[in-house]
């Protein structure tokens, strides 16, 4: 009976030991995670708060207007940088992400998903036009694992840089990125009424008029603003009635192109799939 209870109590602790050696490894991370943050707020003549939950953040431009709840709609960009200015992943003008504000905090990265708690909280504190940056200490950021997919390395204290659009509306958002789009394309494009850019290299030599009753062999490679590719089909094996396709194809293309006819066609998310989309189109043959 002795043997069993001096056993019991070597095993109390060995496992007291145990935890205590975790929890003073898991502490000493938070510290050295501290430590670098602090250093970095110093060498870079930064002005941060800590919140409770270990983050450091600063609004940079308050923005102006009301407040907004975490069930208004945001327009809103950010930029994750490791400490040594290395840019990990961002947002830009030509594809611009919206939500609710509450919702801010869900992110999926390099096909993982996370939730980042501090950029929701630090969003909260900014009217439209606001920026601001917090730095997030690692374990709430890419943790002990990192992500390799965007080269986080193990235990990496990550700054964001957020800010939120003045834009209330798609609309005004679909303006916002074409124009950018435009311009750093040096574009000359025809618009129209419905808001649709379009540039005709050539109308066609076909004889037969389209309109949306009209069955079209097309040859077509659609992308998205910043260039990635969304789908191509380039070996005339594509069909179908004009009525069936997207409505900026219904709306553009009859009385502007026939057989033979090549056009670059850019449309707002209403006429497109929900996200503005860069087309180019050759009309292989028209069947009416």
């Amino acid at each position: 009976m002795k043997n069993f209870t001096k056993l019991s109590l070597l095993t109390v602790v060995l496992a007291t030991m145990l935890f205590s050696s975790c929890k003073k490894e898991y502490d000493s991370i938070q510290t050295v995670d501290d430590n670098a943050i602090q250093s970095y707020i110093k060498s870079n003549n930064l002005s941060m708060t800590k919140a409770s939950t270990g983050y450091y953040y600063n609004v940079i431009t308050p923005g102006i207007g009301d407040v907004i709840k975490n069930s208004d709609s945001i327009y809103y960009s950010y930029t994750f940088k490791l400490l040594n200015g290395t840019v990990i992943n961002q947002t830009t003008d030509l594809m611009i992400p919206g939500t609710y504000l509450g919702y801010t905090d869900r992110f999926t990265i390099g096909g993982t998903s996370y939730l980042f708690t501090p950029i929701r909280e630090v969003l909260t504190m900014l009217k439209r036009g606001g920026t601001a940056r917090l730095i997030m200490p690692s374990n709430l950021a890419f943790g002990k694992n990192g992500l390799a997919a965007i080269n986080v390395g193990s235990n990496e204290n990550i700054l964001v840089e957020l800010g939120i659009y003045n834009f209330t509306k798609k609309h005004e958002v679909d303006e916002f990125e074409i124009n950018k789009f435009i311009s750093s394309k040096n574009l000359t494009v025809i618009k129209d009424p419905s808001r649709a850019r379009y540039i005709i290299s050539t109308p066609g030599t076909g004889i037969d008029v389209i309109n949306t009753n009209s069955t079209i062999v097309a040859n077509y490679t659609v992308r998205y603003l910043d260039g990635t590719v969304l789908e191509t089909s380039i070996d005339g094996a594509f069909s179908g009635v004009l009525s069936t396709l997207y409505k900026g194809w219904q709306l553009i293309i009859p009385g502007k192109l026939t057989a033979g006819g090549k056009m670059r066609l850019i449309l707002p998310s209403d006429l497109a799939n929900g996200t503005a989309l860069d087309f180019d189109i050759e009309i292989v043959s028209v069947t009416n």
